[in-house]
């Protein structure tokens, strides 16, 4: 495997690392602070233009059709400046990534451009409820065919993007007596559908800026036509679609990271004390050698991941590797650059405090440490099997 990013990649790299500079980290801490959605809007349509909303999708729906492993790169730039515009890219590329891979025609024609295009400040994946976290196949929300039409009753929670989402992937129960997790269907629900409740929006510990809300389905109709895949067959299309979109949160919890780091090393090389620079001092290089170490291994989980992915080859294993590796490093990094700063760390003068509560979520959605490690373990022991 060629490790360099080639022409392309590196072009991406190079425009989302110019952008973020520019555009993400002068406003980031005023995100952070006010929740300014005025101006989130603002550069994720910025984003849009650039081609950031469809990186792995087909030119034909307004897609990039740069692949996986530009993906990768795109997210860890934007993370390095700010995580919560970066957690809504990731979230607007695995949306249109599964309208790609399942839907009809129809439907990738009428939602993909419009998200790509930034027409649609977002799109969101309601999966999650209360009832079904990490296992999703105990979702209790409900689809029931009236005529020519799906009504949706229930509730999803922690949906990225909600407010500002133009349409929903929305999981729901369609056959009550299958066995578990056989009767759930996938459903396209556009913003503003009768029913549909924007609900209670979460105040959170990190990524402030970027809306995370309940959702609630009070006898919400659909067409049938809103039905994306086969009856019944949702289920597998949402563990295909975490797996791709772990690879996502893995490289924006790698930007955290690296942003974190960066910022500590060069304060470390200008802080004076005992006489000398503290970038001197055996304890301060060991936490560098030691984050760095780890963030570039993340970085390579994530490559290897990607590049498996974007060469149709099986990846679920290799993405939870990514994914539980890099957010656990990011995490280790923060709290080592919070080290390297001291009490200054710890203040909101200095952007270590945010990146370490923008990392810590980083180990529990798209799937928790824990669930990764499952899923990991489960892969090697069926190889054994084989």
């Amino acid at each position: 495997m060629d490790l360099d990013l080639t022409e392309e990649q590196k072009l991406i790299q190079d425009t989302a690392r110019d952008f973020a500079k520019a555009e993400l980290e002068l406003v980031a801490a005023k995100l952070d602070q006010d929740k300014d959605r005025e101006t989130l809007l603002g550069n994720l349509k910025k984003l849009a233009e650039l081609g950031f909303m469809g990186l792995n999708v087909k030119d034909e729906y307004g897609g990039s059709e740069t692949g996986v492993v530009a993906f990768s790169v795109a997210m860890t730039e934007i993370a390095r400046a700010c995580a919560s515009t970066a957690v809504t890219v990731s979230v607007n590329n695995m949306v249109c990534e599964v309208i790609q891979a399942v839907g009809t025609e129809e439907q990738k024609k009428k939602y993909i451009p419009k998200i790509c295009s930034g027409e649609y400040a977002a799109g969101s994946f309601a999966l999650t409820e209360n009832c079904a976290g990490s296992d999703p196949s105990g979702m209790c929300t409900s689809a029931v065919l009236d005529g020519d039409s799906y009504v949706l009753n229930g509730s999803k929670i922690f949906i990225t993007s909600a407010p500002y989402a133009g349409v929903f992937v929305v999981w729901a129960v369609t056959d009550k007596e299958a066995p578990k997790g056989r009767g759930i269907s996938c459903f396209l629900v556009e913003a503003g559908t009768p029913g549909l409740i924007i609900s209670k929006e979460e105040h959170k510990m990190g990524q402030h800026a970027s809306a995370t809300n309940e959702l609630v389905f009070d006898n919400c109709r659909v067409p049938a036509t809103a039905l994306m895949g086969k009856l019944n067959d949702g289920f597998r299309i949402a563990v295909a679609e975490l797996a791709g979109g772990r690879i996502g949160i893995g490289s924006l919890g790698l930007g955290i990271g690296l942003a974190a780091m960066d910022y500590a090393t060069q304060y470390a090389n200008e802080r004076v004390q005992f006489n000398q620079k503290i970038s001197n001092f055996q304890a301060i290089q060991w936490m560098i050698a030691d984050s760095y170490t780890e963030l570039e291994a993340a970085r390579l989980l994530l490559m290897n991941a990607a590049h498996r992915k974007e060469n149709s080859k099986p990846y679920a294993k290799e993405a939870s590797m990514a994914k539980v590796f890099a957010t656990e490093s990011a995490n280790r990094a923060c709290y080592n650059a919070m080290q390297m700063l001291g009490g200054y760390g710890y203040t909101q003068d200095f952007p270590i405090e945010r990146y370490t509560r923008d990392a810590r979520i980083t180990t529990i959605y798209e799937g928790t440490s824990e669930i990764q490690r499952l899923i990991i373990s489960r892969e090697i022991l069926r190889g054994l099997k084989a």
